[in-house]
């Protein structure tokens, strides 16, 4: 006959578990598991095997385990666990996909009837429709203000009507009424709450993120980046390339003004002599654009000026692009 172990045996062959996956798993998921059955944790635990690994236990024998093993081994990020240990929470480690795991584990959810005095997780909505239910039941719906009519010797519901708001306790009227209804509003299941990853905790909204979102979100930094060097004129390299062009102008703004001159700026100072030029420059522009040239256009195509030894291609840009 086996010998069945003690209280403290169980407590040695949890903690050396969970010290053993503390060792082994890099990545965990921390999950509330509250209305969650023996039963659908069993399938929760088949579905994840192969690379996951469900934990659960006492908050308080959690905590000591993994604050003994932080100080055993000296990773004291194994102490940023200890936080995320409060109601009722179990530990998934694992090894695979942190998103693909998330969704396989909020696969497992079951229909739940509605429970005197518990809280409910949704709004629960009662749809119009026939009922089933004989005349004599009516009074359930007249102490919930449910508007109703007899038809064909049934309760028939006439408008769709909102029996229990999302945080509010469901009381025992509206749970005998939807059990008479046949409705189970609520379903649960393990909730992922928090996400460890190698020392680093952060929200599951993060599992969620695209590619396309880090490239916004990196691109929204660059542009803070930028702005904030040119407002105190200190060069980075996302600002740098604005510093030159900036530059640039200043000192084509300058050559305008002054009779001081470079290849660049003979050619801006020749459109401003003869501003019909313009229209020669816009002419190919708009026949590819497939819109119709100037009209002064073919007159002035004559005109054209002489090519110069250096153009504005000089400085690996066009003024009029």
């Amino acid at each position: 006959m086996a010998v069945k172990p003690s209280k403290a045996d169980k407590k040695i062959a949890y903690d050396a578990k969970l010290c053993q996956l503390l060792d082994e798993y890099t990545q965990i998921l921390i999950a509330a598991a509250d209305n969650v059955g023996s039963n659908q944790l069993q399938n929760i635990r088949k579905g994840l095997r192969g690379d996951s690994v469900v934990l659960m236990g006492k908050n308080t024998m959690m905590k000591r385990s993994v604050r003994m093993h932080a100080e055993k081994t000296g990773n004291q990020a194994f102490l940023n666990l200890i936080p995320l240990l409060q109601g009722n929470v179990g530990l998934i480690f694992t090894k695979g996909d942190l998103k693909e795991v998330s969704e396989e584990v909020a696969k497992y959810k079951v229909g739940a009837p509605a429970r005197v005095g518990l809280v409910a997780p949704i709004d629960v909505v009662v749809p119009p429709g026939n009922t089933g239910l004989d005349p004599s039941q009516t009074s359930f719906f007249q102490v919930l203000n449910i508007p109703t009519k007899i038809n064909k010797g049934t309760v028939e519901i006439i408008t769709p009507v909102e029996l229990i708001k999302k945080g509010e306790k469901v009381g025992s009227s509206e749970a005998a009424l939807l059990a008479k209804l046949g409705i189970r509003p609520f379903s649960y299941g393990l909730v992922v709450l928090s996400v460890y990853d190698n020392g680093s905790v952060f929200s599951p909204e993060v599992l969620d993120l695209t590619e396309d979102d880090l490239i916004e979100k990196f691109a929204t930094g660059v542009s803070m980046v930028t702005a904030l060097s040119l407002a105190i004129s200190y060069p980075t390299l996302a600002a740098a390339p604005h510093m030159f062009i900036n530059g640039y102008k200043n000192v084509l703004a300058v050559a305008v003004a002054t009779e001081y001159s470079f290849p660049q700026a003979d050619k801006v100072k020749e459109y401003l002599a003869d501003p019909s030029k313009f229209a020669v420059a816009a002419a190919p522009v708009a026949a590819a654009g497939g819109g119709a040239a100037p009209a002064a256009a073919p007159a002035e195509e004559e005109k054209k000026p002489e090519p110069e030894e250096e153009s504005d291609d000089d400085m690996g840009f066009s003024l009029f692009d």
